[in-house]
């Protein structure tokens, strides 16, 4: 059972991976270029405004290593999405123990339900964000952005699997609690970038991550199942 999660999740982790860096470099790392594009100018003239003695400082401080532009970029993206789609595919992997998938379409909702609470409950209250955008404390927003995704799995899988009206009653006050309990907001909230690009980025971010999910579900689903029915009889209870 453990050599067949771990095989699925490397081998479609990987493709959905290669996928997912494939339409960040076409449709999402150029509206960011576009975005640091204000933030440097930003940075620039406050630059100007500084003194020279606290200007040397600043410079010091911030000198930290960025990928350059390019397969430097394209690299360190692709490096980030191969953990990244590795690591949802071995929840979903494990996840399939408990109800083995029989077709990709089975695979697909699953991904479809890890969309749900890992991209689009969280997006609800906390969209993404392109640089230069101001934005609350990271730990707080790393917080908020955990408990709405385990409270929204929870949920999914209370609606999934339970018939109980009271099951079904706190899967809905799961979902609506870290919205209702507050998204952390610094005191000051705007954008150096215009909304049309900032409003471009999140509908972008939000259909890739969506195909990403569906792809990773459905290769994932029909990996598994055919691993499983080498093995023996499918377990689809």
């Amino acid at each position: 059972m453990f050599t067949r999660i771990l095989t699925t999740a490397c081998f479609t982790g990987a493709i959905a991976a290669l996928l997912l860096t494939l339409m960040q470099s076409l449709w999402i790392s150029p509206l960011i270029l576009q975005a640091e594009v204000y933030e440097n100018a930003q940075t620039v003239h406050e630059h100007v405004h500084e003194q020279h003695a606290d200007s040397h400082e600043h410079e010091h401080n911030n000198e930290t290593w960025a990928p350059e532009d390019g397969w430097q970029r394209t690299l360190s993206i692709f490096a980030g999405d191969l953990v990244v789609a590795i690591g949802f595919a071995l929840v979903l992997s494990a996840l399939y123990n408990l109800r083995t998938p029989i077709t990709p379409l089975h695979g697909m909702l699953w991904g479809m339900a890890g969309y749900i609470a890992f991209c689009l409950a969280p997006a609800a209250g906390l969209p993404p964000e392109l640089p230069g955008t101001m934005a609350a404390e990271l730990s707080s927003r790393q917080d908020w952005w955990v408990a709405t995704a385990l409270a929204t799995a929870m949920a999914l899988a209370l609606l999934a699997f339970s018939r109980h009206w009271f099951w079904r009653l706190s899967a809905i006050v799961l979902i609506a609690a870290p919205h209702l309990v507050g998204v952390p907001l610094p005191a000051d909230h705007h954008a150096l970038v215009p909304d049309e690009l900032l409003a471009q980025f999140r509908m972008a971010s939000l259909l890739v991550n969506a195909v990403f999910w569906v792809v990773l579900g459905g290769l994932s689903g029909w990996w598994f199942w055919k691993q499983h029915a080498a093995d023996g009889p499918l377990n689809i209870a």
